[in-house]
């Protein structure tokens, strides 16, 4: 995760370095956007639109420590929809709120805003209606069980069915971990979830939630084009049965981790994509195709399937090494299940 903090006085900063500490050094940035003693914080010379537009589209997370206004109007411009807007996150400058303004729950910034607020001791101040109201918030829950949201209606019906105590189902064609909530263990409903592969729709309105238990390995020439990578994906994809909604991450050989096109595909999915060494990557244990040129070239005899075994959580490979226009793709699925044991969290 990447996050960007932000403050905009003295009393800010020195906040934000206190926030700070409740993130790994290296997913953490602070700046400060004020003319007077910044505690050491990067000062910001740019505008404030051109520092939030850069943020907003390579950040997971932005906190603005200042005025709740400030925040509302820096991000504004730039809001899109709740599957693709990172955590916006409001903190006073003195610590005493923390409001989560844009994602709340897909994007995580009411977990966020929980996680900041107890260790800077602060009031969270959420405001969703099932997070107030104690129900299961079913769009966070399927992000935090890695799970695609297919129809996103689907899920603002299930929510307000939820709130307003309306049966709603639940099917499952993955293994279930903790016992369903009783918001969603009617017996007959007319709405419900499910999770699964396939195309069910067990209810009359089927929120449809798809397991995101794949990782791509990848490996390509020097200077291939996103769109030849993208094109090979697809038909890598469909020879395996699955979609992109099932990809969870992406994985390559270090040689590859300034290659535009790989890092603009990786982009334009929102899929957080590793690097391995050629010594990590002959680590991985396992059958794989072999090349004698891969192997001359980057010291691996298979880039695309040791990088998605490697990338995987215990995967195993489903389609081995597929390749064209100077472009590998191999996929390995993961055992998946989803829990309910820490749902209201």
């Amino acid at each position: 995760m990447k996050v960007d903090i932000i403050a905009f006085s003295t009393k800010g900063c020195q906040k934000s370095l206190d926030i700070a500490g409740c993130f790994p050094e290296d997913e953490v940035n602070l700046f400060a956007k004020t003319t007077a003693d910044s505690v050491g914080i990067e000062k910001v010379e740019c505008s404030m639109r051109e520092w939030t537009e850069r943020s907003f589209a390579e950040c997971d997370a932005i906190v603005f420590v200042g005025a709740v206004g400030i925040a509302v109007r820096e991000i504004a411009p730039f809001i899109r929809n709740k599957t693709v807007d990172p955590a916006v996150i409001s903190v006073d400058e003195l610590g005493r709120f923390c409001i989560p303004i844009l994602s709340g729950h897909i994007g995580g910034a009411n977990g966020i805003a929980i996680r900041v607020a107890g260790h800077i001791g602060a009031v969270p101040v959420v405001t969703t209606a099932t997070d107030i109201n104690g129900k299961i918030a079913i769009d966070a829950w399927a992000v935090n069980n890695d799970l695609s949201i297919v129809n996103l209606h689907a899920a603002k019906d299930v929510a307000a069915r939820i709130l307003s105590g309306d049966p709603v189902g639940f099917v499952s064609d993955v293994p279930v971990k903790g016992d369903v909530p009783p918001e969603l263990s009617a017996d007959e409903a007319s709405t419900g979830v499910y999770v699964g592969n396939g195309d069910a729709r067990p209810f009359e309105t089927t929120l449809r939630l798809v397991p995101r238990d794949c990782v791509l390995g990848i490996g390509c020439r020097r200077d291939t084009p996103e769109e030849d990578i993208e094109g090979m994906v697809s038909r890598a994809l469909a020879e395996a049965g699955i979609s992109m909604r099932n990809v969870r991450a992406a994985a390559s050989i270090d040689l590859k981790k300034d290659e535009a096109g790989l890092l603009a595909f990786a982009s334009k999915h929102s899929l957080p994509i590793t690097f391995y060494t050629a010594d990590e990557l002959n680590a991985v244990p396992g059958e794989f195709s072999k090349s004698g040129f891969v192997q001359s070239v980057t010291a691996v005899d298979c880039v695309c399937e040791r990088s998605a075994v490697k990338a995987s959580r215990g995967g195993r490979i489903i389609l081995r090494k597929y390749a064209g226009d100077g472009v590998t793709v191999a996929i390995a699925r993961e055992d998946f299940s989803v829990d309910f044991t820490r749902y209201r969290k």
